[in-house]
């Protein structure tokens, strides 16, 4: 397994906490702006359908698109966010708060880029099954989900590669 073999993995209900961190993060910088841009109206779409979903109507449709900025907003600026923290910190806020961060699961050190994009498309593998590649981080020995597994990556403890210089 290599050098990556004697580090803490990061459990998943840790995992959970920094995922909710980082979505209400997202959502207080996303939710302003899509207000801003297409007032109240934006969000009763989205209300009147998980009330529909809740009483029962599981095929309700989805409120579509607002505009442009809708899908920037709802899709791409997460996924910029999330890769331009890890790429830069190894770790998302919500990671950081933890005391987690990203490394090569062969080595232990920092992973590619291509690692880590590789780590965001895999998060899509993850849910797309009833989310089962996230629930698998619970059972699985090195706490990897199956995004951590495509990707060649682990989330451990620790702040910075001890390694590194000060």
């Amino acid at each position: 397994m290599g050098a990556s073999a004697d580090l803490p993995c990061v459990g998943f209900w840790a995992r959970v906490l920094a995922a909710l961190i980082d979505t209400l993060l997202l959502a207080l910088v996303i939710a302003p702006v899509l207000w801003a841009a297409y007032g109240w109206g934006f969000f009763d779409a989205y209300v009147d359908h998980y009330r529909q979903v809740l009483g029962g109507n599981l095929l309700a449709a989805a409120p579509a698109d607002r505009g442009p900025l809708d899908p920037l907003m709802t899709y791409g600026f997460p996924a910029l966010a999330v890769l331009a923290f890890w790429i830069a910190r190894a770790a998302t806020p919500g990671k950081m708060l933890i005391g987690a961060r990203i490394v090569d699961a062969t080595t232990g050190g920092p992973p590619t880029t291509l690692q880590l994009v590789g780590r965001y498309l895999g998060y899509f593998v993850s849910t797309i099954p009833l989310g089962l590649g996230l629930l698998w981080v619970a059972f699985d020995p090195r706490k990897q989900g199956w995004h951590d597994k495509l990707a060649g990556t682990l989330v451990v403890r620790g702040r910075r590669d001890p390694g590194a210089a000060a």
